[in-house]
């Protein structure tokens, strides 16, 4: 829905909105924000909130001392948990330069840019999630363990499940910030969870991750929980993965998404360090389910990609990336390497082929593959790429 500034000031008067929250994210996705009262918010609109960029994961190469938010109208969202008297309401936030351009690093701009690229080719992505998140108990004092909430396995139910009420008010919670989840479950591990979305257009897909994140976080704090998505957690147990299926028609509605997995599968191993970009992010390729080779199947088992067609439906899942990476730019350069195979009906590989090339054992080695790429260095800023890369 798109709002016009007089409508989202009637809104602020008529919600007894006190805070605006201003969202907007470093290189690795993380969330940071400014907070503006509401008669701030023109100023906010027109000009731009200042930050300090240097400050900032992957801005530090800045040529600015300071940059400007211009918050997205359409993206506003009261904080549920906040109280219903001067209530807070968050909107995520476009980085610009003093100048008034969009600021290149700003990995929501990636995005965008991505988008439109598509667009212009007359191809419309759409990207749905499945993310997973272990919930861990508190010590006395507060501080976070390893000691899981409860001892129950896959799709487990209650008593075994007590992360059910966490999961359920996650999911209203969601719900109430105009957000619908599709479902959700216990998942492998001891303390595991899994809540998955429907698709939507890449901007929303990103937004929605994370928010996703900040409900859940907040919704386990406010249990004594602590939430982990990192990518193993705990050693000998499942790791978190954040599964990401792709849909892409072009103008005619045609389903062209079996050409951008080959896109895709062609510059996984070039693109690995933005999709996994821990130490620990490896430790999960090739344990248990999560996968390790260059591949695709319909088994729906270990493979990289794993595609089944139902009901005339094509459905792409890509099992490699966790949680720990930027959505935003996570997604531009998926519709990147899709828009690359789909360019050229890029035909996919054998299923389950025996000679698949392996992904990046490390983060070493993702990184130097990354380095060596010309389609990465094609997208990706130099001061991201640079962030990524240090080891």
């Amino acid at each position: 829905m798109e709002y016009t500034f007089e409508e989202v000031m009637k809104y602020i008067e008529e919600e007894d909105v006190k805070f605006i929250r201003l969202a907007f994210r470093d290189a690795y996705g993380v969330q940071k924000n400014i907070s503006v009262m509401p008669g701030e918010m023109k100023k906010a609109c027109e000009d731009g909130a200042p930050i300090n960029a240097r400050a900032i994961a992957g801005f530090e190469d800045c040529p600015y001392a300071s940059l400007y938010l211009k918050p997205d109208l359409d993206t506003l969202s009261i904080l549920p948990w906040r109280p219903d008297t001067g209530k807070v309401l968050r909107m995520f936030c476009n980085v610009y330069t003093p100048e008034g351009e969009e600021y290149l690093s700003d990995t929501r701009t990636i995005l965008r840019r991505a988008i439109e690229k598509a667009r212009a080719a007359g191809i419309e992505f759409r990207f749905g999630t499945e993310s997973e998140f272990y919930l861990f108990m508190k010590d006395d004092e507060g501080n976070p363990t390893k000691i899981p909430y409860d001892r129950a396995g896959y799709m487990d139910i209650a008593p075994a499940d007590k992360c059910e009420n966490v999961r359920r008010e996650i999911s209203l919670t969601i719900e109430r910030m105009g957000l619908i989840p599709e479902r959700s479950h216990h998942e492998a591990g001891p303390g595991q969870n899994e809540i998955d979305f429907h698709y939507a257009k890449p901007l929303k897909a990103a937004d929605q991750m994370t928010t996703f994140k900040m409900v859940v976080s907040t919704v386990a704090n406010r249990y004594g929980l602590v939430a982990d998505f990192s990518p193993l957690p705990l050693e000998g147990q499942p790791g978190n993965g954040h599964h990401i299926n792709l849909y892409a028609v072009d103008e005619e509605g045609k389903d062209v998404v079996t050409y951008a997995a080959a896109g895709i599968l062609e510059r996984i191993r070039e693109i690995t360090i933005f999709l996994n970009p821990k130490d620990a992010s490896y430790a999960r390729l090739g344990n248990r389910n999560a996968p390790d080779r260059v591949n695709w199947s319909s088994a729906g088992e270990s493979e990289l990609v794993y595609i089944e067609t139902y009901k005339g439906k094509t459905r792409v899942e890509l099992r490699s990336p966790d949680a720990e990476g930027n959505p935003y730019l996570v997604y531009a350069l998926l519709i990147y390497a899709g828009l690359s195979g789909i360019e050229r009906k890029l035909e996919l590989p054998a299923e389950l082929e025996q000679d698949a090339a392996a992904l990046p054992g490390s983060r070493k080695e993702a990184g130097k593959l990354a380095l060596e790429s010309d389609f990465v260095k094609e997208y990706v800023p130099e001061g991201i790429l640079r962030e990524y890369t240090r080891m």
